[in-house]
């Protein structure tokens, strides 16, 4: 439909390219184009790993202890609300090496989810099996084993699927701020480059790349849900009918 309507009504591609044009623009610039895409897939899933490591971590660290969550939670609280495009120029200014400014503005988008989801899902523990626990004196590490973790599960994989759109989203708003331009550069800075030199069809295919790449986390990390949860948790077991 949309490539008849451009062909129909003559629009022209400065206004909104055809589809067959996109898709013409993206073999032709395929090689600047996969790798900014490369730039941008590392910067996402290394803000995404680092937001794992230190959301999960802290997360267990604010279960188990109450004084410390009341201590440091509210800082966390303080970074999620604050929109990253505001706080971005002040990290590119203390940072000196564009890409880990650039990295930790997508940490800072990607984290909060984790860290809050880690930390309700532990404490979420059944009250009966947390007594049962006590009774037959479980060590610290026996009840972070087999019951605060298995209990956070769910929760972490659902925080997951939302953290890993916001690192792209993180990353992408981040590289529009900061205006980066080269050869070393994300999908953000085609799509920046190719409007300042109004090549919309570019414009789009580098879109088109953003989208597709936004698209394949969140498959990705639905299967890990599945893969994870799909044998035991009723929120990924199959059921017939």
């Amino acid at each position: 439909m949309w490539e008849f309507l451009v062909w129909f009504y003559e629009v022209p591609h400065y206004l909104i390219p055809a589809p067959s044009l996109i898709a013409k623009t993206l073999v032709q610039d395929w090689s600047s184009l996969m790798g900014s895409a490369i730039f941008t897939i590392k910067l996402t899933l290394l803000s995404l790993g680092l937001a794992i490591v230190g959301g999960v971590l802290m997360g267990m660290l604010f279960a188990l202890s109450r004084n410390l969550e009341m201590s440091l939670f509210p800082f966390a609280v303080i970074l999620q609300v604050t929109p990253v495009i505001a706080i971005a120029p002040l990290i590119l200014i203390y940072v000196s090496n564009t890409f880990f400014a650039l990295l930790i503005c997508a940490w800072l988008v990607a984290f909060f989810p984790i860290l809050s989801n880690t930390a309700i899902g532990m404490r979420s523990a059944d009250h009966n099996l947390r007594d049962l626990f006590t009774l037959y004196q479980a060590t610290p590490w026996q009840r972070l084993r087999y019951l605060l973790i298995p209990s956070a599960l769910p929760y972490f994989m659902a925080a997951l699927k939302i953290a890993g759109g916001l690192a792209l989203i993180g990353a992408v708003v981040a590289e529009f701020v900061a205006g980066t331009a080269g050869t070393n550069t994300g999908l953000a800075s085609r799509i920046l480059e190719s409007s300042f030199r109004n090549e919309i069809p570019r414009m789009f295919a580098a879109l088109f790349l953003v989208s597709m790449l936004g698209i394949v986390i969140f498959l990705a990390t639905s299967w890990l849900s599945r893969a994870v949860l799909g044998h035991w948790h009723e929120s990924e077991i199959k059921r017939e009918g």
